[in-house]
């Protein structure tokens, strides 16, 4: 048996695995969460964005670290959904001679709930490997320029296996030694990278395709909340803290056939995760070695909530949960329908808080909005959940579902979608429901339109899969430049007034509300399971 096909068994049986919880956690956990939420505006953060360097493990470990998820109907060929995740915060363009390849030794996921019950039925894993060329001859990337990523000046190279688990655990190949977009070393080296990105996307399941390879960072925002809440006087506003850093990013677009969707029930649950072998060995002679079972490490499903809401000493425990477990916490899940941010924005800012309990956030975050993208049957939990019957808008609207497009955030998430000035309005009660969880109405707060005066990506996204914009260059000024002003203005609603209200806070709204209600436990071997318990 090769060791590749032990390591796609021990990935299946990891698949398969269902992660046991001690009952002790979930008190401690209870606790962490109920005292500590209320420091969380002015304490220091270990991440910066969506869930870039948020917890302690994946800091030390960029290649498992996931940072955003995206997942829409595809607006060239709305008969497909594309699904996007990214790794590797903060890649300087110029970061050689190493440059950012994948971990050969991880498996990246991006998991589907086709029935509302938050356990994966369909996987997608990409398996990467590495051929290495420079031994003992040289330092460089690349000995020349490359016009091909088949090239041999390019000496580090990667390729890819993509299979589909499906609920039982039965995989299907759907790409095999799948090319992988380098890093965009330099202009002399990479003359026409855009014509490598081409190289690199390649036919998958049915008419879909798939990539893998380096992408401009899509996330959008400002992030200098950090430095006492925007300067302290809300002057640190309208710069996109994300401008010139790439991200590695892998893209599947499949015909939504594949996924096995009712006409009745269209909704799909989205999240990604990464996968490492349990044990590390490292040599003397600084060879590392890793073997066991594969455990998940690191976890991403909507955006900012790892990031924010979970105390460091606990962010590692999230990264390891399955979504299936979220709601058994009810403390925790208290937190949704009782938050604690917008009385602290009431008493800071004088915008009255939205009365509780917050039946609202529990439908947009948790369950999905019925008659939107809530699934027939939801069970509680933290991920994307799209309708993949709602056709692309012809003309999207950053605010999504706020502004009437329904094709956008919270449905699913698509690269436009500002989900920092949306969780911003949600968490303070922009989006009416009823009791059923089913909208009836969106009245924007007029004092939050100015949000944080990022509106859109420093570059313009792609037409067409996988619609990512091209990474930077690393011969450019890189991400250390000055960053300027991108996009500001208010919401695009009319008759608003523009006050600065820092919109970061929608990140921090987000996860002690809406997004709040997560279970945040360490996954053990053996000891009893808690019962399950619906918010």
């Amino acid at each position: 048996m090769s060791f590749r096909h032990r390591k796609n068994q021990q990935a299946r049986r990891a698949t398969r695995r269902h992660a046991t919880l001690s009952t002790s956690a979930v008190a401690v956990v209870g606790l962490g969460l109920t005292l500590g939420s209320s420091t969380l505006l002015l304490a220091p953060a270990q991440g910066w964005a969506s869930s870039h360097r948020e917890a302690p493990l994946t800091a030390a470990d960029p290649q498992a670290d996931n940072t955003d998820v995206y997942a829409f109907v595809s607006p060239d060929k709305p008969d497909t959904v594309t699904f996007i995740a990214n790794w590797i915060p903060f890649e300087e363009p110029a970061g050689g001679p190493n440059f950012y390849p994948f971990s050969a030794d991880a498996h990246y996921n991006i998991k589907l709930d086709t029935n509302g019950d938050a356990v994966p039925d369909i996987t997608y894993q990409w398996t990467f490997h590495t051929e290495d060329t420079r031994g003992t001859n040289t330092f460089l990337y690349n000995n020349g320029p490359v016009k091909s990523i088949y090239d041999k000046t390019l000496l580090f190279k990667q390729t890819y296996d993509l299979v589909k688990i499906d609920g039982s655990g039965k995989s299907t190949t759907v790409v095999t030694n799948g090319p992988v977009a380098p890093s965009n070393v330099g202009k002399a080296s990479m003359p026409d990278y855009a014509a490598l990105r081409n190289q690199a996307l390649v036919p998958a399941e049915g008419s879909g395709q798939a990539f893998a390879g380096q992408s401009d960072d899509p996330f959008f925002l400002d992030l200098r909340v950090f430095d006492l809440l925007y300067g302290g006087n809300l002057s640190e506003t309208g710069r996109d803290t994300l401008s010139g850093y790439n991200v590695n990013s892998v893209a599947l677009q499949v015909p939504k056939s594949a996924l096995g969707l009712s006409a009745n029930d269209p909704v799909v649950g989205v999240w990604s995760t990464t996968d490492r072998p349990s044990m590390k060995v490292a040599a003397a002679d600084g060879t590392q070695k890793y073997s066991g079972d594969y455990v998940q490490v690191s976890r991403l499903g909507n955006p900012l909530v790892n990031e924010v809401v979970v105390p460091t000493g606990l962010k590692d425990a999230f990264n390891a949960l399955p979504p299936e477990k979220d709601r058994t916490v009810q403390p925790v899940v208290d937190k949704v329908t009782t938050p604690e941010l917008p009385q602290l924005i009431e008493k800071i800012y004088g915008i009255k808080a939205p009365a509780t309990p917050r039946t609202d956030l529990v439908a947009i975050f948790l369950t999905g909005l019925k008659g939107l993208n809530q699934p027939a049957t939801p069970t509680p939990a933290e991920m994307l959940r799209l309708n993949t019957s709602i056709k692309p808008s012809g003309n999207p609207n950053r605010l999504g579902v706020l502004a009437g497009d329904n094709a956008g955030f919270p449905n699913g998430r698509r690269l436009t979608d500002d989900v920092v000035d949306i969780s911003l309005q949600a968490v303070e009660g922009a989006v009416k429901v009823d009791s059923k969880g089913a909208p009836t109405g969106v009245s924007l707060v007029k004092p939050l339109a100015t949000g944080d005066k990022v509106n859109a990506n420093d570059l313009a996204f792609g037409k067409s899969f996988p619609y990512l914009a091209l990474p930077h260059s690393g011969s450019g000024t890189g991400a250390a430049s000055p960053h300027g002003a991108m996009n500001t203005g208010a919401l695009d609603a009319p008759n608003e007034q523009n006050v600065a209200l820092p919109a970061s806070l929608a990140g921090v709204g987000l996860l002690l509300t809406g997004g709040a209600g997560l279970m945040f436990l360490r996954r053990r071997r053996g000891g009893p399971v808690p019962a399950d318990r619906t918010a």
